[in-house]
């Protein structure tokens, strides 16, 4: 009755009903484009490349576009490219000065940056295009499917249509962001994800079911429920710092008595997210297309080839570890938040305003960044041990990793914001326990 009355209070809403229409009127225009085959594409002959990227790098990737890497569709690269545009921008930002200048100029400045990033994104696609049409072949499809060739006349239509519809993808994304409720970019990406995860676990389900393995396919769902739940204690998990705040006097001063306001600085667990996933996965990509080139026999290939192997999940684990802290240096500057308090008024008992201050918050966040990237490490190796457990391999994957903590990253960040427009109505909230504290998104 409780969840009844909440959705009768969203429709009640009527700015965030029409949000809510919006988000999900361009979401089905989404994945009905992925659902439309490149012309000059037989649809009838793509059994092969659906076979080839039903698991490994590409059934990730495919997992990645909702099925529409696997379509040849129209929207095959994705949102993707943007997301890669986006990375290199924010990496950039560390060395280039006229992207940090950018970075404080506020609105204006984040106006360029964006343009930047869709530039970007446009130069990523005319890259990935034309590497993505000279691999179908080789992926599975028939040189009877290509009904009018490979020739330059279906490379040049088809590479113009792939970055269209990156690009149609990208101003759905910042349309729903815009005018719809959530990231909209994060939506298109969990929605493609959440596309495949029927098939995959129907898949696993049937296998099971032919060993008369009822009673495993409960558990396995049971093991999966705890594994979400892990994760949504990882984006939701804070470590509070006491601040207090001096009172103000009539004319503008500070009382040196500290009896003012008391507030929090919440430093999350996991302040990075899951670009480390995101990073660790595109270096061990580049890696194995790079070293599997020598053949079955050579060392790296050997070792790194399987993405359920040791070699490849340790080396994954460890790149993830390093570049949470990579990530999170960039996220939090503690001198910045030290010198914000101080300007304030406001300071952290026990702790001296300044200098000392911003050691203290550095040692916090290197103490906890630890078992957070620690923690997001084993979460995203955690297909592999399902894959070892007899899981299949395209269900493996949402047991954890980037699908299982952008689905749950983005739920809470969405859940986040119908949830504020129902405090700010004056209706209760969508957890009867308090506010939703997670959310992150994506990018």
């Amino acid at each position: 009755m409780k969840f009844i009355e909440t959705l009768k209070n969203v429709w009640k809403i009527e700015e965030l009903r029409n949000r809510i229409i919006l988000t999900l009127g361009l979401l089905l225009v989404y994945r009905f484009g992925a659902q439309v085959v490149l012309p000059g594409i037989d649809a009838q002959q793509l059994e092969g490349l659906q076979g080839n990227t039903e698991d490994g790098l590409l059934g990730l990737l495919n997992a990645f576009t909702g099925g529409a890497f696997a379509n040849a569709s129209v929207f095959a690269l994705g949102i993707m490219p943007y997301i890669s545009a986006s990375i290199v921008v924010q990496l950039m930002g560390i060395a280039i000065p006229y992207l940090q200048k950018l970075q404080k100029e506020g609105a204006s400045g984040q106006k360029k940056i964006t343009q930047i990033t869709r530039w970007l994104t446009i130069a990523i696609c005319l890259v990935q295009a034309p590497g993505y049409l000279a691999s179908l072949p080789a992926l599975g499809i028939p040189q009877s499917a290509f009904l009018l060739g490979q020739g330059g006349l279906f490379y040049f239509s088809s590479v113009i249509i792939l970055v269209t519809g990156c690009i149609f993808a990208m101003w759905l994304g910042e349309k729903i962001t815009d005018k719809g409720i959530g990231n909209g970019i994060s939506l298109l990406i969990m929605v493609g994800i959440i596309a495949t995860l029927p098939k995959n676990f129907l898949l696993n389900a049937s296998t099971r079911l032919e060993t008369n393995s009822v009673m495993l396919i409960l558990f396995e769902i049971v093991i999966w429920l705890a594994i979400i739940l892990a994760s949504v204690m990882l984006v939701m998990a804070v470590r509070k710092i006491a601040v207090q705040y001096a009172r103000r006097t009539a004319s503008g001063g500070y009382e040196k008595n500290v009896f003012g306001s008391r507030q929090y600085i919440p430093l999350k667990l996991n302040a990075s997210g899951v670009m480390p996933i995101i990073f660790a996965q595109a270096i061990m990509t580049v890696s194995i297309m790079i070293f599997t080139g020598g053949g079955e026999s050579g060392f790296m290939s050997r070792v790194f080839g399987d993405i359920y192997g040791f070699g490849y999940n340790m080396a994954l684990a460890i790149l993830i570890i390093i570049f949470t802290y990579f990530y999170t240096a960039i996220m939090i500057n503690p001198r910045k938040i030290a010198d914000e308090l101080k300007r304030s008024g406001g300071f952290i008992p026990g702790i001296r305003p300044g200098e000392e201050t911003a050691d203290y918050i550095d040692s916090l966040v290197s103490r906890i960044t630890l078992p957070g990237s620690v923690f997001l490490a084993f979460i995203a190796i955690i297909p592999a041990i399902a894959k070892m457990a007899g899981v299949n391999d395209a269900f493996a994957m949402f047991f954890g990793g980037t699908s299982l903590l952008i689905m749950v990253g983005v739920i809470l960040d969405t859940l986040q914001q119908i949830e504020s427009h129902l405090l700010m109505r004056h209706y209760d909230g969508l957890m009867k326990s308090g506010r939703i504290k997670g959310g992150r998104s994506v990018i």
